[in-house]
């Protein structure tokens, strides 16, 4: 399998919006590792035997499910202990797992921004590919400038799928991406910006990075919590302009 660069990221705080209910909150992290690109159709293709038109560019189509059976297939042949175990469309995160596996929405937040406050954490011209290039597909991967962590097309290019819920009360299911992609604008290529899809849902404009790290914990990690998963599934409270409940 072509390596899978990775990069450590410091531990540090970052600063969540959850729009729906009108919340900010604060996540104190531990330290982990995140891909340096996002995953890409030949290291797919080595791996769960898909075509690889493109090599280098980010793999698309991928549904949240086929991206963590990337991961568990990764760990495997890297001889690490799986993060995630499958049981149809339920899957567990094993916390401590030493494994490859998506990063929580906090994870990501903290990598992409590299230590900057604002929207984006360059010129999109030189960071991201959006709209504003014309192209009509995802680019091969490291075309543009790296932020200060390292990391290649965090914004644009691809939207890249995380580990986390992204509105339990509302969508059921959906998980979350971040990031922005190659026909956004600069509205949504934006460090905080949040979108999802159901776990078997593809999308010609959705990818994922991987991450590693385990932690002492058994149902929480990285600003991520089962407990607060079943409360906020359990919360009702109105939607903002321009959401639309999926029941």
């Amino acid at each position: 399998m072509p390596d899978i660069e990775m990069t450590r990221i410091p531990g540090g705080t970052v600063g969540l919006h959850d729009a729906r209910r009108r919340r900010r909150w604060s996540v104190t992290l531990e330290p982990f590792e995140i891909g340096v690109f996002a995953v890409t159709e030949e290291q797919m293709a080595e791996l769960l035997a898909v075509p690889a038109t493109h090599p280098r560019r980010p793999a698309v189509e991928v549904s949240w499910l086929r991206a963590v059976r990337f991961c568990n297939a990764a760990s495997e042949w890297e001889g690490l202990d799986p993060a995630y175990s499958v049981d149809g469309d339920e899957v567990t995160w094993h916390v401590d797992a030493d494994g490859f596996r998506l990063p929580t929405e906090a994870e990501w937040e903290h990598a992409c921004r590299a230590g900057s406050s604002t929207p984006q954490y360059g010129p999109l011209p030189e960071v991201a590919w959006t709209s504003a290039d014309g192209v009509t597909a995802p680019q091969g991967v490291g075309g543009k400038m790296p932020n200060l962590n390292g990391l290649f097309d965090t914004l644009g290019n691809v939207w890249e799928w995380c580990w986390d819920l992204l509105d339990p009360a509302r969508y059921d299911e959906y998980r979350v991406f971040r990031g922005g992609g190659f026909a956004d604008d600069a509205w949504s290529v934006r460090a905080s910006t949040r979108r999802g899809g159901a776990p078997r849902m593809q999308h010609d404009d959705v990818g994922f990075r991987v991450a590693r790290g385990g932690f002492d914990a058994v149902d929480a990690a990285q600003g991520w919590s089962a407990a607060v998963d079943l409360d906020r599934a359990a919360t009702s409270a109105p939607l903002p302009p321009g959401w639309t409940p999926r029941r």
